[in-house]
């Protein structure tokens, strides 16, 4: 509950909860804030994989679907600037300009928006599948 407060205060200002998210640098919290960005903008089939226990690349993935190059944009350009609010920059972003497969890394959290045909391809849950799924319950913003 505690974790969607936050969440919940982050859209509502840029005030001491805001303040209290940056200095945690909580790489759940940046998860959750960027799964929320991708549905905010229609995102296909949101997931937030938990993958602390089974790679050193990051903490947390979050995998989200697109219908459009244009679609894929809207999305990195919404996580972008939800994250950046946090306080957190990314490190890279990797494919913006083709606009079929995005790759924001912010370190802790890796967050990649496919469009359908090349999510479908490349199927990165499965290949993370000893990865834990973070229920959607969790993390969705109402």
């Amino acid at each position: 509950m505690e974790n969607r407060e936050k969440l919940a205060n982050l859209e509502k200002s840029e005030g001491e909860s805001l303040r209290e998210l940056r200095d945690t640098g909580d790489a759940k919290l940046a998860a959750y804030a960027a799964a929320n960005a991708c549905e905010e903008k229609k995102a296909k089939s949101v997931v937030v994989l938990d993958v602390s226990k089974v790679t050193l690349l990051a903490d947390y993935f979050v995998i989200a679907g697109a219908e459009s190059a244009a679609q894929v944009r809207a999305i990195v350009d919404n996580v972008d600037d939800k994250l950046r609010a946090l306080g957190s920059k990314p490190k890279s972003i990797e494919g913006k300009g083709e606009g079929r497969w995005v790759l924001l890394d912010f370190g802790h959290v890796i967050v990649h928006v496919l469009q359908e045909k090349e999510r479908s391809f490349y199927k990165i849950e499965q290949f993370w599948n000893h990865a834990l799924i973070v229920d959607r319950q969790d993390w969705v913003q109402e």
